[in-house]
């Protein structure tokens, strides 16, 4: 699906590179989360992922990343915003029209969709982000959460298969986060879309990812399952990446001998202690 193969680059107004020798293979329908500290190359490598870079934002950029086999510098990012969405951190920015049926008829109307499939394709998105009520509502009167939603919903009309999210909740209150996940934990079981999350927050990603990828100084560091990278606490707390406080506890239950293995949700963690 994604093939990234030794891809370095470096913004005209920096000295250093952000990213620094990436080497990553997504499949199609897996859940790769990107953590890592603040500067890492999280946001960078995503923009690479529907070739906003090197295609809108420019620098030194060499390697290669593949899209189902093509290359992001061989077609426009238009090209590739049929396959790839992407979702940023604030929601504002990503919408537009008075109406959320008008947001989200918006992209496939630039593609000459006709106009019976986009109905059925906005109608589809709202139900799988539980939003069907809000269709003739203004953008600007949903709650973070929802507005969150909306670009989501936005970004499916597209009919994408991979879905790129940047923080997505970092603006969102408790309730706005757990309504973001839950439709990215649904899309994920339920339309088997790929997904790659850029989070903070490491509790939905021992969740939901079916891998975790970690970046420091524009390299990745360590990548595996959420179980492999969450028990190496030692070099995520260096990193000032917090685990789980669930994976945490059961660490240290572990290393005294307590416990067999780290839990990564709360229900192994009983299971640990039954």
């Amino acid at each position: 699906m994604i093939e990234i193969k030794d891809l370095h680059f470096k913004y005209h107004s920096q000295k250093e590179e952000v990213l620094n020798g990436i080497n990553l293979n997504i499949k199609k329908g897996e859940f790769v989360s990107i953590i890592g500290p603040s500067g890492c190359g999280k946001s960078t490598l995503c923009l690479t992922l529907n070739g906003i870079i090197p295609k809108t934002i420019t620098g030194e950029f060499s390697g290669d990343v593949f899209i189902d086999g093509i290359s992001t510098r061989e077609k426009e990012v238009s090209e590739f915003s049929k396959k790839v969405g992407m979702i940023l951190q604030n929601p504002e920015s990503q919408l537009f029209a008075m109406t959320v049926e008008e947001e989200l008829a918006f992209g496939p109307e630039n593609l000459a969709v006709p106009r019976d499939e986009i109905e059925e394709r906005i109608s589809w998105a709202l139900s799988i982000v539980n939003m069907e009520n809000k269709r003739d509502e203004f953008p600007g009167n949903l709650s973070g959460g929802q507005k969150q939603r909306i670009a989501i919903a936005a970004s499916l009309t597209m009919m994408p298969e991979v879905l790129v999210l940047d923080e997505p909740t970092s603006q969102l209150d408790p309730v706005g986060k757990r309504e973001v996940f839950r439709v990215l934990r649904d899309l994920h079981k339920n339309e088997k879309m790929t997904i790659v999350l850029v989070e903070h927050k490491t509790e939905p990603i021992a969740e939901l990812s079916d891998r975790v990828v970690v970046m420091d100084k524009g390299k990745v560091v360590l990548e595996g399952t959420p179980r492999h990278v969450f028990e190496k606490v030692p070099i995520l707390r260096e990193l000032g990446i917090m685990v789980p406080d669930i994976s945490y506890l059961t660490y240290l239950l572990k290393e005294g001998g307590y416990v067999k293995d780290i839990a990564l949700t709360i229900e192994e963690g009983r299971r640990l202690f039954i």
